[in-house]
């Protein structure tokens, strides 16, 4: 798919590797819809990028009405979708058991809403709009679904049970998702990211990073957010794509710890 000119939505585009991916995909002359809740990090990346580039809608992913009203809103306002990011997620630290009891129901479920349903929410809704596009090339294209997982969706590490269950539940959706859309022309991949530094990284102490780093076999380091963004724009060129599941991470294989 040609990107110039084309439209996409990136949940999650305010911060990290969904802003990498906004300003990727403005660099390739796509119309940016950013749905965050973060408005004031969305406004600094549209007054960079440019109001006639990129727009912000404040949404919760896991919010149906909400997630409707904005991807309708952004066909009003750029008049078509052509691809659609799902980056939007939250992580989780508690064990199946552990000594202060089983693992709490009110941990699991918002990482259950926002990672897996949320990406489910966004994908349908973005979906019903692609298939009312022209097609974009001879194949009789006309979008593309872009999710992304985790490693940790293979080797979900101690504590990380709600975060690796929606990882494993959106690398689980990918090819069945895409044998739905086929017949509307619309694509589906996931991006499956190792470790990837992210402001979250600067946070941790140096011994810790480099710790992080070591585990990654080669190259020697954490992968950058531009990387992740440079696999979304692949994902959308390429038409011969689909039903994938990729992993981006050094050839990482997580530890139990």
């Amino acid at each position: 798919m040609d990107l110039q000119g084309k439209v996409a939505i990136v949940t999650g585009g305010a911060s990290g590797l969904g802003r990498a991916t906004v300003e990727a995909y403005v660099a390739k002359g796509v119309k940016v819809a950013i749905f965050d809740l973060n408005e004031k990090l969305a406004n600094e990346l549209i007054e960079e990028l440019g109001a006639d580039n990129a727009a912000f809608w404040s949404v919760n992913v896991a919010d149906q009405d909400a997630v409707k009203a904005a991807v309708e809103g952004v066909v009003e306002k750029f008049g078509a979708l052509h691809i659609c990011n799902n980056f939007a997620g939250i992580g989780s630290a508690s064990k199946t058991l552990s000594k202060n009891g089983p693992f709490p129901m009110e941990q699991w479920q918002p990482v259950i809403d926002i990672n897996l349903t949320g990406t489910f929410n966004v994908a349908r809704y973005a979906a019903e709009q692609m298939a009312k596009n022209e097609p974009v090339n001879a194949d009789g294209g006309r979008g593309v679904i872009i999710n992304t997982a985790s490693v940790a969706a293979y080797e979900g590490q101690v504590g990380q049970l709600a975060y690796s269950a929606t990882k494993g539940g959106v690398v689980g959706m990918t090819l069945p998702m895409a044998r739905d859309l086929a017949s509307y022309g619309v694509r589906v991949n996931t991006i499956v990211p190792g470790l990837i530094h992210t402001p979250l990284f600067e946070l941790i102490p140096e011994q810790a990073y480099k710790s992080l780093e070591s585990q990654v076999v080669y190259p020697h380091r954490l992968g950058k957010p531009a990387e992740i963004a440079h696999m979304s724009v692949f994902m959308a060129e390429n038409d011969y794509l689909n039903g994938e599941c990729i992993r981006l991470d050094g050839a990482i294989r997580m530890q139990p710890r």
